[in-house]
Parts: structure tokens; C-alpha cells; sequence
């Protein structure tokens, strides 16, 4: 994800020096066997705090340890519930009722009900407007602007009332709580000092026991979970600076799981006996942007602020060859914003695609009045103006970016039609510095390439549109009253069918006006050995949003 990784949103990477690569490879956190019935997984990424109200980068591990009241695998598939066992709308569309799990207990032994969920949104919901309003981490505000009140009607029941009909009480993704251990941190200590150290308390099958920044998270069975003690001993997560490591780990049986491998490692991975190697579909997308401002921060060409400019462009970039030659085939082709595992809302926009065509940009281009005037190769401007742009991008990492093979091929292709593209890649800090909105410093750049990986509901998989979200999530800038009009309707909608309408018009809306081009559904590539453990899921297991399946891993 660069919004791939253990969080799901932007994360902090592991900064572990070179030097610090041998001790992992020697710590008892790392070596493993069989015997001792504890997974082991890989990762480059690692988490900052445990503390989900002050950061984006825990939710792997942290998800492990706490629940959702309903969230996203659980209306997906129905053996997969989280702190509700069930759910259900009135029909006045704004009260809801939860049935919480009868009997269940913290990881504490101590009783955890209904009061614990009214506690965690009634903890978030009562900081908004102060100056430490909690919305700087996983558990934040947002969305609870909708709620008018949420109660424990007693111990197994909760009635989240809201002031218009809206799916957030089922859609959210805050991490349930315990008041006896919150009740008594403040605001500013729950989003900025309070740790949360280990051992945690939660409701989840594991319960994160030792957290070691950037070298390891440990996590031990919940003997309380509600369905039952794991058959596994618990789990590690290793932080490694590097996929290589992780694919060394995999050959030499000291990690059962790995994940973010690149193309080449996944490959060599699956010439190997004892393991198994897989590619899950994920909401991740990655996209062309262009920069639509027209004032401060806009980028060098009052082109890219015309619709018709950008859609000609988009006929000059082949998906598929992307995918075939940049991504070795670990990837969908590009098309709109919703990714095809994201099922209920999929659509591959057979009646408005475009199609790769450099005649057709050319023409396009032509219509909209950038044409070569002079003859040597270059197109002006409205203008009379030639121009050159600017792509930039991150070198960092791996997390669903196309490689540098697939940003050149970008440019030869636009160069073909007479609009030259350099390439510069920054480090993630100056990239996320470019993109940032104009008066925290952004802007001046003119295409980006960059990628996303947000939940599946409505708002998440539109939020690169959202006038909301600009200089955040929507790197374009670009704003639309129609499309944020869009979103607002399926914000206040309790029904699925009227949701899927309105998403549809939306992703139509912002893919004839252009102001992305998707270029691929990046594959997440994964592997894990095949001699210690079972039950390792399904293709598409990274797209959960939860702690399936190393809950149900059974030792060999």
C-alpha cells in the first residue's frame, strides 16, 4: 500500500540500519521451528505505538487484539463477526441495534459489553471541537459529526441513533476498547504520549504480549477470545528494512509467512517445494493524477486544468502493457476508482472506456487546440506555448507503486504524441511534501503517480475525489460539486441499491472528467511455507479487513 502495509493508510516504515539486519537474523524473535507452534511473518513495515488513537500505522498488529463493531469482513462473510454478533436498522433508517456477544470477556477476564462500544465512540465523539480533538489516528472522529447518540441499552445490547440515515455505525472501522483501561486517559495523552504498552487488553483471538519498534511485535492467545483459544501458540511479526530478508527467511524455514514480495523474489519462491507461494487482490489502486490547481501550487501548463486535455492523455496510456511489462502480470489493468474486489461496487465501464490509441490522443489533443505549430514535435499550448511536464513519484519501498520501467514507458508513450515527460523520483518524505495541499507548502508539480488502498465502502473508494480530501487523499486537488454532491447522498443512504447508484454516477462523473488516470489493481504477492502449519485462507486473503486466516491456522 504506499498506502499498502501493516496499517492499510500511510505508514512509518521500518528504518533499521544495515547493522541492525544480523541481529534480527540471530534473535530468538526471529529463528523459528516448528515445535514451538508460533507463526512467524515477514514484513517491511512496521507499526510506531500501539495506541490506535494517536496513529495510521498499527493496524496490523493491533486488529489482532481488538475488534470492530461490525466492520468489513463481517458483512462480507458471516462467520466472521467482530465485537457484534448481530445487527440490524429500523426502518426510519437512523436507529440501529446491535446485539453484542453474550458472556464475552476482555482478555482481562473482565466482562466486555455493550458500555465498552458507547465508551470508545462516546470517548471519540465528545473530544470533536476541542484542541485536542481525537482525529490524528486509526480511532478518530470522523463520521461521528452524523450520530445523535449512542447508548447501552444493558450489557448485550447498544442503539446508535444517527441524524440522517447513514452506513457508518456498520462501516466504521474504530477499534473497540476497554473503558476500564481508557476512562481515565486524557485527550492529549490518547493522541500524542499514552503508549498503550503490552500486554494489551482485547477481545481479539491474540493479544499483542512485547512490541519492539522496528524489530519485532509479539502476539500470545487470547484464552478468553469467544470462540475458543487458537490451535497456534501465537504469532510474531519480524521487521525486517528489505523483502530480501524476508524472502531469505522463507527458504531457511525461520519465517512461515512473508508479504510485499517483489516479482523476482516471488518467482524464485515458487520453484521451491516447501512453499507456497500467492497473489491477493486488494483495494490498492495506482493512478496517474494531474494537478488541476489553477492558482497557487498549480503545475507549469494551464493544460492540465482541461478535462478534455487529460481524457486525451488517457488514450495514451496502455493499461495492460503496464500490467505485462511493469507489473509482470501481478496486477488488474486500471480503469475506474473502484478495484474488481471490491465487488458490490465494480464496474469496468465497458460503454465509457477508453481505449489505447495514440492516433486517437493525437486527434483528441488536435480538437482541444494542442497542436505541434511549429513542426518540431512538441505541442503548444491554447497558448501558443510549448510545454514539458513533470512526473514525479517516491523511490521508496514497494508498497504497490509500479516500478520505474512502468513510469518510462509513461513517458515514451506521451512523448510519441508530442508532450515531453521527465521522470524525477523523490524520497517519501519530499514526495508527500510535493503533494500536500498548497498552503501547508504543496503543489508546483504537474502528474504524479502514486497509489491507494483504503476500505471498500462508498467514501473510502471515492475519497481521491473528495473536496474533503484534498491535499490528503485526493493528490489531484481537483474539486466538483456534482461528484462531492454524489458523495454526500451515499453518506446519509441506509440502501445498498441507492448506494451503488449514486457510487456509479460518481466513478463515472471523475473518470470522464480525468483528473486520474488508474493504471493498475496492484497484486499484494505473498508466500508461506507448507511444512509447520494449515488453513492459510483464500487467493484474495490480504483484502481482509481483520485477522483472517491466522486465527484458524492449525500446526501441522
Amino acid at each position: 500500500m504506499n498506502e499498502w502495509s501493516l496499517n492499510r493508510r500511510s505508514v512509518v516504515k521500518a528504518m533499521l540500519l544495515g547493522s541492525a539486519a544480523p541481529w534480527l537474523l540471530n534473535s530468538t524473535a526471529f529463528a523459528g521451528s516448528c515445535d514451538d507452534q508460533v507463526v512467524r511473518l515477514g514484513a517491511t513495515a512496521s507499526p510506531d505505538t500501539m495506541n490506535p488513537f494517536a496513529t495510521w500505522g498499527s493496524w496490523w498488529p493491533t486488529a489482532f487484539t481488538y475488534d470492530c463493531l461490525v466492520g468489513v469482513d463481517a458483512q462480507r462473510h458471516s462467520d466472521r463477526r467482530g465485537f457484534a454478533e448481530d445487527w440490524s436498522v429500523a426502518d426510519d433508517g437512523v436507529t440501529w441495534t446491535f446485539k453484542i456477544w453474550p458472556g464475552m470477556k476482555w482478555s482481562d477476564g473482565k466482562p466486555a459489553t455493550a458500555r465498552d462500544v458507547a465508551f470508545t465512540y462516546n470517548y471519540l465523539r465528545d473530544s470533536i471541537g476541542k484542541p485536542d480533538e481525537l482525529n490524528v489516528g486509526w480511532n478518530n472522529t470522523s463520521g461521528l459529526e452524523h450520530i445523535q447518540s449512542i447508548t447501552p441499552v444493558d450489557d448485550e445490547t447498544l442503539r446508535i441513533v444517527t441524524k440522517v440515515p447513514t452506513l457508518w455505525p456498520i462501516n466504521n472501522t474504530t477499534l473497540i476498547v476497554p473503558e476500564h483501561i481508557w476512562a481515565d486517559i486524557s485527550y492529549g495523552d490518547a493522541r500524542a504520549t499514552f503508549p498503550n504498552d503490552p500486554p494489551l487488553v482485547g477481545t481479539g483471538p491474540m493479544i499483542v504480549s512485547e512490541f519492539r519498534r522496528s524489530q519485532f511485535v509479539r502476539l500470545t492467545p487470547n484464552r478468553h477470545f469467544r470462540t475458543g483459544q487458537l490451535a497456534t501458540a501465537g504469532m510474531i511479526f519480524n521487521i525486517f528494512p528489505t523483502v530480501d530478508s524476508i524472502a531469505q527467511g522463507l527458504k531457511s524455514g525461520d519465517l512461515d509467512y512473508g508479504l510485499g514480495l517483489v516479482a523476482a523474489q516471488w518467482m524464485d519462491l515458487s520453484k521451491d517445494p516447501a512453499i507456497s507461494v500467492g497473489q491477493s487482490r486488494t483495494e490498492n489502486r495506482v493512478f496517474l493524477a494531474f494537478n488541476t490547481l489553477s492558482d497557487k501550487g498549480a503545475g507549469s501548463t494551464k493544460a492540465l486544468q482541461d478535462s478534455a486535455f487529460r481524457d486525451a492523455i488517457g488514450y495514451a496510456i496502455d493499461e495492460k502493457s503496464i500490467v505485462d511489462r511493469a507489473m509482470r502480470g501481478h496486477a488488474d489493468p486500471g480503469v475506474g476508482l473502484v478495484p474488481p474486489v471490491a465487488t458490490d461496487y465494480y464496474s469496468d465501464l465497458s460503454d465509457i472506456k477508453r481505449h489505447f490509441d495514440l492516433t486517437e490522443a493525437g486527434r483528441r489533443l488536435d480538437a482541444a487546440g494542442y497542436r505541434d505549430r511549429d513542426g518540431d514535435g512538441v505541442r503548444e499550448d491554447k497558448e501558443g506555448k510549448s510545454f514539458q511536464l513533470e512526473l514525479i513519484t517516491s523511490s521508496g519501498g514497494t508498497n504497490g507503486v509500479i516500478p520505474i520501467t512502468g513510469l518510462q514507458l509513461i513517458a515514451d508513450w506521451l512523448g510519441q504524441i508530442g508532450v515531453p515527460v521527465t521522470v524525477t523520483q523523490l524520497d517519501d518524505s519530499a514526495f508527500g511534501a510535493r503533494w500536500r495541499a498548497p498552503e501547508n507548502g504543496g503543489g508546483g508539480w504537474d502528474l504524479l503517480v502514486d497509489s491507494n488502498w483504503l476500505s471498500p465502502v462508498p467514501s473510502d473508494l471515492l475519497t481521491l475525489g473528495s473536496g474533503k480530501a484534498v491535499g490528503t487523499n485526493n493528490r489531484s486537488y481537483w474539486r466538483n460539486e456534482k461528484f462531492d454532491s454524489l458523495v454526500s447522498q451515499i453518506e446519509v443512504t441506509v440502501d445498498a441499491k441507492k448506494s451503488r447508484e449514486l457510487l456509479d454516477q460518481a466513478v463515472r462523473l471523475i473518470y470522464t472528467e480525468a483528473p486520474y488516470i488508474v493504471l493498475c489493481y496492484p497484486f499484494m504477492l505473498e508466500a508461506h511455507r507448507k511444512d509447520c502449519f494449515e488453513g492459510w485462507g483464500t487467493k484474495d486473503m490480504m483484502s481482509m479487513w481483520g485477522y483472517f486466516p491466522f486465527d484458524r491456522l492449525r500446526p501441522l
